[in-house]
């Protein structure tokens, strides 16, 4: 079937609908009624021959074609969003959008961004902070900064900088600390990884104790407990070097344990632009200099 015979609105409601899950919602971004947005995907499914959604009670729930479809749709439709806005106020620029896990963006990279401003001004970054998940294609990135061990599927991975983890208190803490063994008497601030602890406390040489209490989906909030003095933070120091500088955190102790990395990844389908290119030329060479 060619393209030119299916009806780009019946595409968009499709997909809109695909991605959040409802006409209604669909209707709401697409602004138009919610039977419109049926009708358009009813159409579709009519000239393509096949079943895109199940209609169920309380929602929609894609087929096995609707799957095949929408990451197709949705990168295509990101594309010329992303392409038709490089040409706003008359004016053409290349867009770049950069998901970046939080503790690196704040410990690293935005300190540094002017200097990419100031070299490639033609370039709009746009960034999206997150907790180290992010969906390249529905989330439209040309590049995630994540830290890991450098395998993920279906992307290329090229190393940035390591991360080992080390503990960090508040300076009052830290003052009643001697040695590693201390910390079995204080409270152990967690991340959602449960093992960093445990591989800490081998490389220091001790058994862990038991961990109980906090839970924290970053280690910039585990920082932040960790200063107002909540407990003893297990974060990648490198990316706190100013909050130490400053006095708010202290490292009591250099013993550091390696879990993994920071990586620039970018989907192994997504072709790079002169833009990714500049990103990622300035990118090594700032952490070259590092």
């Amino acid at each position: 079937m060619e393209v030119s015979q299916l009806p780009l609105n019946a595409l968009r409601a499709f997909e809109a609908s695909a991605r959040l899950g409802s006409f209604t919602r669909a209707g709401l971004e697409l602004r138009v009624t919610q039977t419109a947005i049926s009708h358009q995907v009813k159409a579709l499914e009519e000239t393509l021959g096949a079943t895109l959604f199940k209609r169920l009670p309380r929602g929609l729930t894609l087929t096995d074609e609707g799957h095949a479809l929408l990451p197709v749709l949705t990168d295509a439709f990101r594309r010329m969003s992303a392409t038709l806005s490089q040409f706003e106020e008359g004016n053409f620029r290349e867009i770049l959008t950069v998901g970046v896990v939080g503790t690196f963006a704040i410990g690293w990279l935005l300190p540094r961004l002017t200097s990419f401003k100031q070299q490639h001004p033609h370039v709009d970054l746009r960034l999206k902070t997150n907790n180290n998940r992010a969906d390249m294609l529905l989330d439209g990135l040309d590049f995630f900064i994540r830290f890991g061990d450098g395998a993920w599927h279906g992307t290329d991975a090229s190393h940035l900088m390591d991360a080992p983890l080390s503990p960090v208190c508040s300076p009052s803490i830290a003052a009643r600390l001697a040695s590693p063994s201390d910390l079995a008497g204080e409270e152990l601030l967690r991340s959602y990884r449960r093992d960093e602890w445990a591989l800490w406390f081998g490389i220091a040489g001790l058994e862990p104790p038991a961990l109980r209490g906090w839970m924290f989906d970053s280690s910039l909030s585990l920082v932040e407990a960790a200063a107002q003095g909540a407990g003893i933070a297990l974060v990648p120091v490198a990316m706190f070097t100013r909050e130490i500088q400053q006095g708010r955190v202290a490292q009591p102790f250099s013993t550091a344990v390696a879990t993994g990395s920071y990586w620039l990844t970018h989907l192994k389908s997504r072709p790079e632009t002169p833009s990714m290119k500049a990103f990622q030329k300035w990118l090594k060479i700032e952490v070259g200099g590092t």
